[in-house]
Order: C-alpha cells, then sequence, then structure tokens
C-alpha cells in the first residue's frame, strides 16, 4: 500500500526569504510479522544496518531479537527472516531484578557496541555484543525521579559518538522534555524538547544526515494510536529546523515505537519503524517504511 502526503511549504525565519518546499514523505512498506515463539513481540525499539538488509530488535521484556529483510530492486520490503528471541544478560546473577526488564532504547555504535535503556531501572546499559553481559553507566541524578513506565524511552548515537536520552513523559503538558547527552563518561542535561501537543516521545536516531529523527506517539481511547516523525538539526543551543515529516491517522498503524534511518542506493533517507504489540491479540507486530524524497 503507497500514500503520499505533502505537508504544504515552510516560511524561512524571515519573511523576505523566499518560500521553501517541505521534502515529500512517502510509504514503501508494510508488513506484519508472526512468529511462534512465545517471546516475540513487544518490541520497542530496532536498529537497521547501513544497507538496511540486517537488523537488531529490542523487546520490552529483556529479550531481542535478529534478523534479515530481502528487498525488491527499488529497496522495497519483499520478506523478513528472523532468528531466535534470545534474552539480554544481566550484569552479574542469573536475571534481572523482577519488573525491571523493561528494555525500551536500543543504539549500536559502528563497531558493535550497543547500549539499552531500562524504564523501570532509569538507566542505560553498554553491551560489547547483545550476548554478553553489560556494565552501566553512570546516571544522571534526574533518572531517578522519572516516572515509573515512562522515563528512557528514547537513545540515539550522534554522529560524534554521543548518547542520546529523553523520558517518555515530561510529567505535565507544560513541562518540555528533557533531552540528555553521554559524554566523556558523564551524562548532562544537553537542552529542553519543548511539549507542544500531547505526542510522547517513543523512539529517536540520528540519520546518514547527521540530523535528530524523533518518532512520537499519541493514544486515543478505543481508536488506537497515531505517530508522527518530526527531524531537527541538533545545536549547542538546542534543536534548530524542525520539520514534521508525517502524522498518521489515529487507528491507521499500530503502536509504533522503534525507528532507525538510513540511506537507499538512490540517496534517498528511510525510515524504518516497528510496532510493539504488548502481547495482546488486538494489536501486531509490523515493520512499516517511508521514504523521504527531498
Amino acid at each position: 500500500m503507497f500514500w503520499r502526503s505533502i505537508f504544504g511549504l515552510a516560511l524561512a525565519c524571515s519573511l523576505q526569504v523566499p518560500l521553501v518546499a517541505e521534502p515529500i514523505t512517502q510509504e514503501t512498506g508494510r508488513l506484519v510479522l508472526t512468529s511462534e515463539d512465545a517471546h516475540f513481540g513487544g518490541f520497542s525499539a530496532i536498529e537497521l544496518s547501513a544497507d538496511g538488509t540486517d537488523f537488531t530488535a529490542l523487546s520490552d521484556r529483556g529479550r531481542f531479537v535478529r534478523g534479515q529483510i530481502k528487498r525488491g530492486p527499488e529497496g522495497q520490503i519483499v520478506s523478513i527472516e528472523f532468528g531466535e528471541v534470545r534474552d539480554l544478560r544481566p550484569p552479574s546473577g542469573n536475571s534481572w531484578p523482577r519488573w525491571k526488564t523493561d528494555s525500551e532504547g536500543l543504539a549500536i555504535a559502528p563497531d558493535g557496541t550497543a547500549f539499552v535503556s531500562f524504564e523501570g531501572l532509569h538507566q542505560v546499559f553498554q553491551f560489547e555484543a547483545l550476548e554478553e553481559r553489560p556494565k552501566a553507566l553512570p546516571a544522571h541524578p534526574d533518572f531517578a525521579g522519572f516516572i515509573a513506565n515512562a522515563s528512557l524511552e528514547t537513545l540515539a548515537i550522534a554522529p560524534d559518538g554521543a548518547l542520546f536520552t529523553m523520558p517518555e513523559r515530561s510529567g505535565h503538558m507544560a513541562w518540555p522534555f528533557p533531552v540528555y547527552r553521554f559524554h566523556n563518561s558523564a551524562w548532562t542535561k544537553f537542552f529542553d524538547l519543548p511539549r507542544v501537543d500531547e505526542f510522547q516521545p517513543v523512539g529517536a536516531d540520528f540519520g546518514p544526515d547527521g540530523r535528530l529523527y524523533l518518532l512520537e506517539r499519541q493514544f486515543r481511547l478505543i481508536r488506537g494510536f497515531s505517530n508522527r516523525v518530526r527531524r531537527f538539526t541538533v545545536t549547542p543551543e538546542g534543536l534548530s529546523d524542525e520539520e514534521v515529516l508525517f502524522t498518521s491517522k489515529v487507528g491507521f498503524y499500530h503502536n509504533l515505537e522503534g525507528l532507525s534511518v538510513w540511506r537507499t542506493t538512490d540517496g534517498n533517507i528511510r525510515l524504518t519503524m516497528i510496532s510493539d504489540d504488548n502481547f495482546n491479540f488486538f494489536q501486531a507486530t509490523e515493520i512499516v517504511e517511508f521514504e523521504i524524497v527531498e
């Protein structure tokens, strides 16, 4: 199923600057995934290889799965194969603390080092490989005060290797979302993301263009989920050059939570997203892809 939407024209900061057309974002693929594995589902994050063929998906129950995407001549999804769902090992012992295995954010560095954020623990862990035991990164003092089941939902690696994270909820509609940066072995509160509506951040990634892409979610009782993707330029002063790439109709997609951004062979940016089925009958695990034509 393909659709295209154009989001009008954006005014430059000065009225003297000519009008500039916004990028066109079109859906290029959508596929529901099923498995007989009882642990398959609950996916809250996804990371793709640079060519969009290999992926790692993270479950919010402390598990991960790797797979491959077979693509057609225009980069469209033909089929998806995945392996066994595996447990993330805790730093020590045989299991994570009870009710603390809600792994939400995933970021994988070019050398294969993986970082995973946990909501219940309000902490980020570093894995040399996801099969190995991790070490905990030092936490920012603010993390302990985050809302249970709504804290470190997003995780992304900037081009300079710094990690960025933010909580899913800000605590009040009038409060911005604080954004934290991990660099030189410490977290700092880098800037705030203004809260302008009911959308909440659930996934993030830095694209090959160096910009920050943010997947956001809004839930409407009975009607379902709506999602939005925005992108920004990150500066020392905060975020700039905001662009809304798409906003879905309520109930059109499932609970999209994970986002990976990569570049196709024709030079366009591709957004790959995965949904969290919450392990219930009414929702599904689906992969959804959009391409941005500049």
